[in-house]
Parts: C-alpha cells; structure tokens; sequence
C-alpha cells in the first residue's frame, strides 16, 4: 500500500473510521474514499456492491459498526446482531468480489469469554461462554472473524482482524444512552453539580486505548500482518472503574460526590489484552490514559456539548 493507493474506510464518520482517515491524511494518503453512510445504506448488499464495483477500492479498512455500552447492547440486542452481521458481511463479500488487495475487520475484546484468563491472549477466543450483557454484538465479531478466515481459506483474500480493547477520543458517542464508560464519564462529570452516579460497585477492571493509537497499529498491520489469526490491539494495562471515574473526575474538575448504583451491572470483572503479538511489529501505544481523557474532553466541550 503506498499513498496513491485507493483505499476505503468504512465508517469514516465514527470514532475509528475518522481516527483512520485524519492518520491516512497525515501520512499523505490522497485517494481516499469515505462516504458517509447517508449516502447508501451498508445493510443492504446492492447499495455496498454497487460502491465497489463503481469505486475498486484497492485497500478498505472495515470500521462501520452498531457500537453503544452496556445499557444499547442490554435493551437492543437485535439491533447490534443484524446490524453488525449485515455492514460486514456486505462488506468483505464486495471487497472480495471486486478485487480488493486487502480488507482489515475491526472487532472487538467483547469477543473473549467473560471468565477469561488475564491478560487475553488471542488463542482464548472461544473458550468459554461470552458476558451476556452484549453476546449479541460479540456474536456477530465472531462471525466477521470467522468469514474473514474463511474467504482466506476458500478464496485466497487476503483479509486480516484486529481486536481492539475499549476505545476513546475525539468523535466519540458522548450520548448517555448508547455510549461507552469513559465517554459517559465524561459527560456525566462535565453535567453535575454536587453528584454523579454511576452502575456497579467500581469494581470492574478495564483497559483503555485511544483512537488514534489505533488508527496507528490498523496502519502497521496492514502494511505488514498477514495472517488468518486474530492480533489484539491494547494497552496490557488496566484500571478499575473507580479509578477511572476519579480520573475523569479530576480532569473535569468536578468535587462532588460519586454514589455507586450496585444495582446495576459491573459486566465482565476484568478485561486486559495480551499484546505481545502485535507488539512483534514495531508498534506500541504512545497516549497515556490521562493524557488521552484531557485531549477527549477538551473535544467535547469544543465540539459534542455544544
């Protein structure tokens, strides 16, 4: 891949596909295509084929996905299923069908066990029973894993997965009905006054990556990853949910109270990402949790609360 290559990204508008586009940008990709999914529905197999064949992307990078936390998976879970099963079936079907040097899938670590030996090295996929708050969307990452392998199999395409851990930064989903922790965090911090509340006990334990560290490693790994296994994309380091909240707390500036609702789900205990595979290739995390949470909020309040 070189930089007059026609690469796609599918999802250009969310919080990965636009960490991948402002990357390919900077490193002086000029044929990108990213259409936004208003125009053309990536549900439907005649709108994405009907791209392809127009457009021959030679490189795409699969990033679209119905994305949300645990409160979206746990009330729509037939949403995140069909979805999910339709933009990337859809999507590595046409990329094989019209030529396409290679496609990178972007799934998730909800793929691994909820009882999962820490950290997560990728041989655990489909060990042992998936954390049931979100197994419908984990399902359909494991159905892209496996189609991917498949069509590597059957048809000699060359399509590759990466598994990344939790994500943040700029373009996140700050909606506190459908997005994830830290994003939610953050706005529930910036919104209160004397009190924030938050689900479970604090207990949990997650990693956290930001976005643009990922749209590094997608990079790395498709100039050089060639492989049907599956490569973790992480930090190898984690925090407990209270210490995030205080983290967040602290960037914000908030001096209230923080009340645990232990009603409500922790999800799965714990969740770090071995990435020693990854690591094989050069590439490394460079955006420290701290740091990565100030950058995030200082988009927020400049772009999302507005």
């Amino acid at each position: 891949m070189d930089s007059n290559s026609k690469v796609y990204v599918a999802g250009n508008t969310g919080l990965v596909g636009s960490a991948i586009v402002r990357m390919l940008h900077m490193k002086g990709y000029t044929n990108i295509l990213s259409t936004p999914s208003s125009h053309f529905d990536l549900r439907r197999q005649d709108d994405v084929e009907r791209f392809f064949k127009n457009n021959e992307p030679e490189y795409v990078y699969l990033a679209a996905a119905k994305v949300g936390g645990i409160g979206a998976n746990k009330d729509y879970p037939g949403h995140f299923i069909y979805d999910n099963l339709m933009i990337q079936s859809n999507i590595i079907h046409a990329a094989r069908k019209f030529g396409a040097k290679k496609l990178l899938f972007l799934g998730s670590s909800c793929i691994y066990p909820k009882m999962c030996e820490q950290p997560i090295k990728e041989e655990y996929l489909m060990t042992g029973p998936l954390e049931p708050t979100n197994d419908a969307y984990a399902v359909a990452k494991i159905a892209g894993i496996k189609m991917c392998q498949a069509y590597r199999k059957q048809y000699g395409f060359n399509a590759i997965s990466l598994m990344p851990t939790n994500l943040y930064g700029t373009n996140d989903n700050f909606d506190l009905e459908s997005s994830h922790v830290l994003p939610a965090f953050i706005r529930k911090f910036h919104e209160a006054k004397d009190t924030v509340t938050l689900w479970g006990d604090g207990s949990a334990m997650r990693e956290f990556l930001h976005v643009d560290d990922l749209a590094e490693a997608c990079f790395e790994c498709m100039k050089s990853y060639d492989s049907p296994d599956v490569i973790n994309v992480g930090t190898g380091q984690d925090v407990t949910i209270e210490e995030l909240a205080e983290t967040v707390a602290d960037v914000v500036g908030f001096k209230g109270e923080i009340v645990w609702d232990i009603s409500k789900p922790n999800g799965t205990p714990r969740k770090v990402l071995n990435i020693e595979k990854i690591e094989t290739l050069g590439w490394k995390p460079k955006i420290s949790l701290k740091d990565g949470i100030k950058t995030t909020y200082e988009w927020y309040k400049d772009y999302a609360c507005k």
